[in-house]
């Protein structure tokens, strides 16, 4: 796997939110994403760019444009100091929220992409790497 591009962003406001949703969508216009798939990287990323800066307290995402052979790809790492998540399995689920959601952002996040890695310590902060192949 390659990196083309690699850009690191904050996360500390809804600002921040809509112009990471904003790049992420010209980076995969940019990959050659279809419509389709641009909204489930856009999604994905609005729920949780949304969570870095609720629930984490703000972050970064680092954004990443991937070839593997004659695949293309968008790499995303969302990273913040927050109080971490106690129990992923738990956090995975849909409907369990520590909020005002409906708790389908990690979950459904998962669903839209490809991979999905999360780690995450509680005191420590959270890891979630998305990665969408066209």
């Amino acid at each position: 796997m390659t990196v083309l591009q690699s850009e690191t962003t904050p996360l500390q406001t809804e600002a921040d939110i809509v112009r990471v949703r904003h790049a992420v969508r010209q980076w995969a216009i940019a990959q050659g994403f279809s419509l389709i798939d641009q909204t489930k990287l856009v999604t994905a990323t609005s729920e949780l760019a949304r969570n870095t800066v609720v629930y984490g307290g703000g972050g970064t995402v680092q954004l990443d444009a991937l070839t593997r052979g004659s695949r293309r790809g968008l790499r995303l790492i969302f990273v913040d100091q927050g109080p971490g998540i106690p129990d992923i399995p738990q956090a995975m689920t849909d409907g369990y929220t520590t909020g005002e959601g409906l708790g389908l952002g990690l979950g459904g996040s998962k669903r839209l992409v490809t991979d999905f890695e999360i780690t995450s310590h509680p005191g420590e902060g959270t890891r979630v790497c998305i990665t969408k192949w066209k």
